[in-house]
């Protein structure tokens, strides 16, 4: 199977917001979407090893920033190039509100923002799906949404143009660089979690 036939499909990009008692985080995320209209529920899909999975399975709670075309290669790597397991994504970024569930949203660089609290989840493997009620919501700007394909065509590509060569291999998924000659077959993404098949040498 040629796995670039999935590029092909159509997504946005969502920063997707949690909290405990001692942090709130956020990662980004390319998998929500509405699932049933009456009751109103959406689904998002997120990976194990992200902070962010750990404190929505804990709390039941989230909230999903809908990205707009605004949203610069900055705010990717600020969400998406780094653990909240170790860094606070928050510290110094001063663009964002709290929603009626206590957890914050984006109020730049989103162009709506929507709550959710768990009714269900299902198992993926190396992820999980959280089915919820939506339980708030808001449209905060006109600017279209951002996806995927054009985070590729032209936040990630302008990001690419701007920064000094490097050498090594990078992801074709979320732009990570692994600046080493050689890559072993086994490697995963630190970022994205995908495989080595996934990298291109620079």
């Amino acid at each position: 199977m040629n796995n670039n036939a999935l590029y092909k499909i159509s997504y946005g990009l969502f920063i997707l917001t949690a909290k405990n008692q001692e942090k709130i985080n956020g990662c980004v995320i390319n998998t929500a979407i509405q699932v049933t209209s009456s009751p109103v529920r959406i689904a998002v899909t997120v990976n194990k090893d992200n902070f962010t999975h750990d404190l929505i399975k804990n709390s039941g709670i989230f909230n999903v920033s809908v990205l707009d075309v605004s949203a610069a290669f900055d705010l990717f790597k600020r969400f998406g190039f780094r653990s909240g397991k170790t860094a606070d994504k928050f510290s110094g970024f001063e663009d964002f509100g709290y929603s009626s569930n206590g957890l914050p949203y984006l109020t730049k660089y989103a162009c709506a923002f929507i709550s959710g609290r768990v009714v269900d989840s299902v198992d993926l493997g190396t992820h999980t799906m959280f089915v919820a009620d939506v339980s708030d919501g808001e449209i905060l700007s006109d600017k279209e949404p951002m996806t995927y394909a054009y985070y590729h065509s032209s936040v990630k590509t302008q990001a690419s143009s701007d920064s000094a060569p490097k050498k090594g291999w990078k992801c074709k998924i979320c732009g990570y660089v692994y600046e080493h000659e050689e890559m072993a077959d086994d490697f995963v993404c630190p970022i994205c979690k995908h495989g080595a098949s996934d990298f291109e040498k620079l």
